[in-house]
């Protein structure tokens, strides 16, 4: 089967999408299980959808997490804090607030990398937990140019989020957020 120049080149696109957005969750689940108040993981999808959209949305979070406000490890611009919610990776809104399709295939490379593992979560949900391999590629891209502000973001969300459940994060948006969360489901957040 011969493919199009086109075809190669959306291919290519797909693939490079998806491991920015393993690097990303890889970097967040990483700062979630480092901070002891999480219990060492991250516990479930919603969860892991809430402070996504956090990373996504950096200047949203600091209207829904209190100790943000100050915190320059989230690397507000002006143009981020006078349009919110202009972001390179938008999300859509979904029956639990803001979620993306690609978090089963990222998660499912990153633990098929052994980057992740899968652990018992409260009230048996799935929890997620790096591996030391994974620890040892979240601290490397922490120091890499090109990561630095996504993990200095993970780690800010990572120590405002503490103690809170996925579903106290989705009542928090919800509140703080109503017109952005009063749109209806599958509709892109922007």
């Amino acid at each position: 089967m011969t493919r199009s120049f086109e075809e190669l080149d959306e291919l290519q696109w797909e693939l490079d999408d998806l491991a920015y957005h393993q690097i990303r969750v890889l970097l967040l689940v990483a700062a979630v299980a480092a901070e002891p108040k999480h219990n060492r993981k991250l516990d479930g999808l919603t969860k892991l959808a809430k402070l996504d959209f956090f990373v996504r949305y950096p200047a949203l979070a600091t209207a829904v997490l209190d100790d943000l406000e100050p915190d320059e490890r989230m690397h507000l611009s002006e143009e981020d804090l006078s349009n919110p919610t202009t972001v390179q990776d938008p999300m859509t809104r979904y029956k639990y607030g803001p979620w993306d399709d690609r978090y089963y295939p990222v998660i499912g490379a990153l633990v098929a990398r052994g980057l992740l593992k899968y652990g018992t979560g409260a009230r048996g949900s799935v929890s997620l937990l790096p591996t030391p391999l994974g620890k040892q590629l979240a601290t490397e891209l922490a120091g890499d140019g090109v990561w630095h502000e996504v993990a200095d973001r993970c780690a800010a969300i990572a120590e405002a989020s503490r103690g809170m459940t996925g579903n106290a994060l989705k009542e928090l948006i919800y509140e703080r957020l109503a017109e952005l969360m009063d749109r209806p489901h599958r509709q892109v957040i922007s």
